[in-house]
């Protein structure tokens, strides 16, 4: 696929044009620190655990999914286990004690990890690249897969340049029997004060059978409309539900762009993530997953919304847990 450029040799940019945010920025810090609402939840949740199922040696040969919480999975298909945006800190922070965080702890522990084919990461934003993790699994991963620029980070933290794979919008790598793409999302990266000197992607991954979409974040663009054309229809879409605002309308989809993507994907299920884990917005904290499946049900979508830590494969019908109305009082 040919994408229009998105370097200027300096920054990472969007193919089309996307506004960081609708306010200015010390209104919106503002509201950050004053905007009470029901944006963590009432009482506690969990704690949740991951499934054995999910340990196993031998990765699935049909297609597994186990959610870690928020936009991190473990995602098997044809004897290939990957780790995506992998992220067990308490805060998605560079600070251990500020800045967002975890609703609950992580379902399962670094060194309770499964044996791994990769780690595939999106982006290296906070919520999607956990430093202390990166270090450990720079021990015992035996590949990672990421964006343009996000090498830098791993080679700081210890992952040998050996084990690493960059990928630009449109190249392609083959895991066993499977091909991953490297695709377009509509979003931007950063971390401290740096910003956008590395790309931000999605990923198609083909097996033999089946089809999955991997959005990573982005907010609502015609890419999807073109990656369901060249590469579609897809089996499962993996989309992000969480932290939208109209303060930021072009970075984050919410529920019903999420559901308008699915749909120009040529998608058959979709399995909602980054949502109902940490507060990075001011919508309350389980309105994603209730306004997904109302909004689902309306355009006749099948949904698949697991607990964290509960593995599955591919349904044929809506398998949503209602996890999030479980709280402890």
């Amino acid at each position: 696929m040919a994408y229009p450029p998105h370097f200027n040799g300096r920054k990472y940019f969007n193919t089309v044009h996307t506004a960081m945010n609708a306010g200015s920025m010390p209104s919106i810090l503002w509201k950050f620190l004053t905007y009470k609402g029901k944006r963590t939840p009432p009482g506690p949740l969990g704690p949740f655990r991951i499934s054995e199922q999910a340990l196993a040696k031998e990765p699935a040969q049909e297609l597994q999914f186990t959610w870690l919480g928020h936009s991190s999975y473990l995602l098997e298909l044809e004897g290939t286990r990957l780790l995506v945006d992998p992220v067990f800190s308490k805060r998605a922070s560079p600070f251990p004690f500020m800045g967002p965080h975890r609703f609950f702890p992580s379902p399962v522990l670094p060194q309770e990890l499964p044996p791994l084919t990769a780690v595939l990461l999106s982006h290296d934003h906070y919520d999607h690249l956990d430093r202390h993790l990166m270090k450990y699994l720079a021990k015992v991963a035996p590949r990672f897969i990421c964006p343009l620029g996000v090498n830098k980070h791993l080679e700081k933290w210890g992952v040998p340049a050996d084990k690493i794979t960059i990928l630009d919008w449109g190249q392609t790598i083959q895991l066993g029997t499977l091909t991953l793409t490297s695709t377009p999302a509509r979003h931007f990266s950063g971390r401290w004060f740096q910003r956008d000197n590395t790309l931000w992607s999605s990923y198609v991954l083909q097996g033999k059978q089946r089809k999955v979409f991997i959005g990573g974040d982005s907010g609502y663009f015609p890419g999807f409309k073109t990656i369901g054309e060249q590469f579609g229809p897809f089996d499962l879409t993996i989309l992000e539900i969480g932290a939208s605002d109209p303060h930021w309308p072009d970075i984050h989809m919410g529920p019903a762009n999420a559901l308008k993507a699915h749909i120009d994907l040529g998608g058959k299920v979709m399995l909602p993530v980054h949502w109902g884990t940490f507060n990075l917005a001011f919508h309350d904290w389980d309105e994603p997953g209730e306004t997904i499946i109302k909004l689902a049900a309306e355009k006749d979508v099948t949904l698949w919304l697991p607990t964290p830590g509960e593995t599955g494969q591919l349904p044929t019908a809506n398998k949503i847990s209602y996890w999030w109305r479980n709280i402890k009082h």
